[in-house]
């Protein structure tokens, strides 16, 4: 049962990068299902109309991609003409794989960084005089490759820890009218992440066993992050990077304690 009273967004308006797949379309759905008129926006516009379409009537799908500011910038002026000024933004588009730094090229580490880093910069620039305030909620998803080295990711950690300076920069800059908020979500089940990240068997065991809930997490509450920090229970928030990951990052700490013979 969500702790969240229904209608607790009435009248807000959303927008959620990346918001066609995975995690950001369930954040995106949980807000109309709380009152909020949606649009989520994607590279590919059939993806983009299939989402609005799963979300519900009045639900917007747009087409734009992150790395090209003007794109993205022209996507939220129409938001905000046909549904009025936002009132939460969500970054969450991004890219990853797995590579060693001597395996991949130049372009392929700059790709994930564009994506991640510089989509978060676009979409949060972009949309601020476009922004209903004071009052507004910004979220980027961010990821525990921004704080725990991991190899094969030096592309997503360098990416993610970007993200979350910028974050705390931005609530810095544009406090009090804007809050600007990460989610960090661990291994979520049913995601293209984990698809990637956690290709076999023996490799989502070493995912589970740093899991310190010791089960997966769900999409569902991921979204119930987002719509704590979209709403006035989390007024005095800004700054901060929320954990939604069953203790995997402590999980992980404490293994390379072990490893390291240091525990």
């Amino acid at each position: 049962m969500s702790p969240f009273r229904d209608g607790i967004l009435e009248g807000k308006v959303a927008f959620v990068a990346g918001g066609t797949s995975g995690i950001n379309l369930g954040i995106a759905k949980r807000y109309a299902q709380l009152g909020a008129k949606v649009a989520v926006c994607g590279r590919n516009p059939e993806k983009a109309a299939n989402a609005a379409t799963e979300i519900g009537e009045g639900a917007l799908g747009l087409s734009a991609d992150v790395r090209d500011y003007g794109a993205i910038r022209a996507a939220m002026e129409e938001v905000r003409g046909r549904l009025g000024p936002m009132d939460i933004v969500v970054s969450g588009a991004a890219g990853n794989f797995l590579a060693p730094v001597l395996g991949m090229s130049a372009n392929a580490f700059k790709t994930v960084v564009d994506i991640d880093l510089n989509g978060t910069f676009n979409v949060f620039r972009g949309c601020h005089d476009l922004l209903n305030l004071p009052g507004a909620s910004l979220i980027a998803i961010t990821a525990g490759q921004a704080v725990n080295a991991v190899q094969l990711q030096a592309h997503a950690c360098a990416a993610k820890a970007g993200i979350n300076q910028l974050v705390r920069v931005l609530a810095l800059e544009w406090g009090p009218d804007v809050r600007v908020n990460g989610i960090s979500p661990g291994p979520i089940e049913g995601t293209e992440g984990m698809a990637r990240l956690a290709p076999d068997s023996s490799t989502k065991t070493k995912h589970f066993d740093r899991i310190a809930m010791k089960r997966w997490g769900y999409i569902e509450e991921v979204a119930e992050c987002a719509v704590f920090l979209s709403s006035d229970a989390a007024k005095y928030v800004t700054g901060t990077i929320l954990d939604c990951d069953g203790g995997s990052q402590v999980g992980d700490a404490t293994q390379r304690s072990l490893e390291k013979g240091l525990a």
